[in-house]
């Protein structure tokens, strides 16, 4: 049969940047292997398939999958999805709308600002909120396994470190963006640094030099995840406020910190968490950024 589907770029306004995304509507009467064939087929970060709401309260449940795995919850995906319900819904006309998507880590609150007919922004709440999965790994395997010297590893208070909200990674803070522009998963070297989770994946982020506020830079390597490098990975980015909560001096009330990446790329992509702070811990984190449409049509499937 035929099912449709749309390809949206994420985390940009911008055609042909961001982070691709092929979200397929309809996929009722598809299985697990199915899905997974498709995802592999677009072979792009990831796939959404769309399915109607298990609950009421919600507007879809939906599945994530990479070319080689499913997600129970990413980031460019659901803004990716959200926009584009939303575009759906509302025929294309400008306006706020409010609902849920259900993924395997639960309800996940979104708020979409439809532009025009292709094109919106959107910013959910985390449905969890990081914490730490394990101890980070030593400088000098973090250096071996990304083809750099120790002393590139680390910055101010940062150091290596292990965080999940939903998706695992191991944050690898680096000096510069010369270090971050020369890292590089070593193959052998990145699988036995990182083997000891589900999926290897190094979410690797430099600070932005002289920047207002809190700004930084990051690339995502997934080779666990079937993804060998990332140009926006929200999930990483939820994963990311952990790492802030344990190495940066932040204090009560909002944070807004800004995240690049994709540019070593090619695909600039901008990502936007804001963390609420309250008595010292993290009590809300939301993620936010825009999508374009880029084509539509149908699979044969």
């Amino acid at each position: 049969m035929s099912r449709r589907f749309v390809t949206l770029d994420v985390f940009t306004g911008e055609r042909f940047a961001g982070n691709p995304l092929a979200v397929v509507l309809e996929a009722d009467g598809l299985d697990t292997a199915g899905m997974q064939r498709i995802a592999k087929e677009f072979n792009l970060s990831e796939t959404v398939f769309v399915f109607p709401p298990s609950e009421p309260r919600q507007r879809a449940d939906i599945r994530i999958f990479t070319p080689a795995r499913e997600l129970p919850f990413a980031g460019h995906p659901t803004v990716g999805t959200a926009v584009l319900l939303a575009i759906l819904d509302q025929n294309g006309e400008p306006g706020a709308v409010v609902f849920g998507l259900k993924e395997q880590v639960g309800i996940v609150p979104c708020v979409v600002d439809v532009v025009d007919g292709t094109s919106g922004s959107a910013r959910f709440r985390l449905p969890r909120l990081p914490f730490v999965w394990g101890e980070g790994k030593e400088t000098k395997d973090c250096a071996w396994a990304l083809g750099l010297d120790p002393t590139e590893i680390g910055f101010g208070q940062h150091i290596p470190s292990r965080h999940s909200a939903g998706v695992a990674y191991d944050l690898v803070p680096v000096s510069s963006f010369e270090a971050l522009a020369r890292s590089k998963p070593q193959g052998e070297a990145f699988d036995k640094t990182f083997n000891d989770s589900d999926h290897p994946a190094a979410y690797v982020y430099a600070r932005v030099p002289d920047a207002e506020g809190l700004r930084f830079r990051a690339r995502m390597y997934g080779p666990g995840m079937g993804i060998a490098e990332d140009p926006a990975t929200g999930s990483a980015a939820a994963a990311f406020a952990g790492a802030l909560m344990q190495c940066e001096p932040l204090g009560d009330g909002e944070h807004n910190i800004v995240i690049e990446q994709g540019v070593e790329m090619g695909r600039p992509s901008e990502i936007s968490l804001q963390m609420t702070i309250k008595g010292g811990a993290l009590v809300s984190a939301e993620i936010g950024g825009q999508a374009v449409m880029v084509s539509r049509g149908e699979i044969i499937a």
